[in-house]
């Protein structure tokens, strides 16, 4: 038994002891506040992506929220990737040239120098990356400034906005907007206000992303809408990043106009794209960019300095399937002619099985992806389950938990203040099985039952 005395020095020992602990927890704290996010970092929030292929992975839904294909790619694509992995020459299992392997640039060089009507140099105007998604960080670290404004139309893909962060630079936005709301409605019925988007540039504009064909909307941008955009670009000195990863996916007739070939344009325009999308190979992560040499130049800063470069088989096995395509590029056998037929279908399929469910879909020109106004269904289901801010975060949750059909809340691809555009809406992916489509038509059908 401790005497009085000595459990009250006890007690005095235990006291410091914890108030010692105290500071050091507190000091620890203290540390810890230095590893925490940069200040350009800070207000970030975990993608879209993450949370709901955590919750397809939860509740295995028929998934027609991301974007990618469920049927295999050309098999002369999968095959070059085989040969080349079992090829007897070293060099394809090594390092290759950082800004892009040499055989396809120059295949790029071959078909984009056709297709802007000029001669693109391969080694100095055009950029291989890993995916269309780092050609659009390489170029917009490579040339936003702390400061620089940046026009983003919305929706948008929503790696945009964080990147232009990241670099410092303040997101302007402008959204494009239904001018119908009855009856059968198209992506081109969705338009941007030309007063809007005179007031929005001014000389603290650096730059405008322009995505088109579009997504989610599936809008391709006609002439007169891209010429508003390309003088308003020359009267206040602006770069135009153009995300074309959909450039061969346009529907009815319609035709993709690339920016960079409207007068004075390609001297101001970075343009972007995607094997993964052309060739419906989304895990291979190839990209690239092209356009002026003064302007990639910025893009090799970056690229060089993170990615360093990509992966060499990978990016033969591109080359490969293009030396494919490029000889035969004006033949109904050309997959960059014939996915388009085939998606058209599978287009037309969905837009009449949201329409019988009671949704309202915009009928997308480009793209595979389909919006569609689903606040027609609301009395049938209970949303409010879902304690989620936003409505169409609801929805989608509430489809995916309850009918086993999972899409993609459009809202995740609005700013903050315009979030309330996209609420309505849901995004399904229709580059799929035709089995699956029928399924996806199927569980709707239950659901009006």
């Amino acid at each position: 038994m401790y005497s009085k005395s000595n459990r009250s020095l006890l007690n005095l020992i235990l006291s410091a002891a914890k108030q010692q602990s105290i500071r050091q927890q507190s000091n620890c704290m203290a540390g810890m506040e230095k590893f925490g996010l940069p200040k350009r970092l800070q207000g970030s929030t975990p993608s879209v992506w993450n949370e709901y292929i955590a919750l397809a992975m939860q509740y295995k839904p028929l998934n027609l929220g991301q974007g990618f294909p469920d049927e295999a790619p050309p098999s002369y694509v999968m095959d070059a990737l085989a040969d080349i992995a079992k090829s007897e020459n070293p060099m394809m299992q090594q390092y290759t040239r950082g800004y892009g392997h040499l055989r396809l640039v120059q295949n790029l060089g071959k078909l984009y120098s056709k297709l802007v009507g000029r001669e693109i140099n391969p080694l100095s105007e055009i950029i291989i990356t890993s995916g269309a998604y780092e050609a659009l960080y390489s170029s917009i670290m490579g040339h936003v400034d702390v400061g620089d404004e940046v026009i983003i139309i919305e929706p948008f893909f929503d790696c945009y906005e964080p990147m232009v962060k990241m670099a410092g630079g303040i997101p302007r936005f402008i959204p494009l907007k239904p001018c119908k709301t009855e009856g059968s409605i198209s992506s081109a019925d969705w338009v941007l206000d030309d007063t809007e988007l005179e007031k929005i540039f001014n000389e603290k504009t650096k730059m405008i992303i322009l995505n088109t064909p579009h997504n989610p909307i599936g809008k391709v941008f006609n002439k007169q809408e891209l010429q508003k955009i390309a003088d308003l670009c020359h009267k206040w000195n602006v770069l135009c990043i153009s995300d074309e990863v959909y450039e061969w996916l346009v529907f009815d007739n319609i035709e993709h106009i690339r920016i960079c070939t409207l007068p004075g344009m390609w001297e101001r325009t970075i343009t972007i794209g995607s094997a993964g999308k052309t060739f419906s190979v989304t895990g291979w992560k190839i990209g690239w960019a092209y356009g002026p040499a003064n302007l990639i130049t910025n893009l090799q800063m970056i690229h060089q300095n993170s990615v360093y470069t990509c992966p060499t088989p990978i990016q033969e096995a591109v080359a490969c399937s293009f030396e494919v395509e490029l000889g035969r590029l004006d033949s109904p056998d050309c997959y960059f002619r014939s996915l388009p037929k085939e998606l058209k279908v599978k287009r037309d399929f969905m837009a009449k099985f949201l329409q019988d469910a009671g949704m309202k879909p915009t009928v997308p020109e480009g793209g595979y992806f389909m919006l569609a106004d689903w606040t027609n269904l609301e009395k049938q289901i209970n949303i409010n389950e879902e304690k989620d801010k936003y409505r169409d975060y609801k929805f989608t949750k509430w489809m995916t938990k309850n009918m086993g059909l999972q899409g993609i809340p459009p809202s995740a691809f609005y700013s903050e203040q315009n979030k309330n555009l996209g609420e309505n809406f849901v995004r399904y992916c229709f580059i799929k099985k035709q089995e699956n489509l029928e399924k996806a038509a199927e569980l709707l059908k239950k659901l009006n039952k």
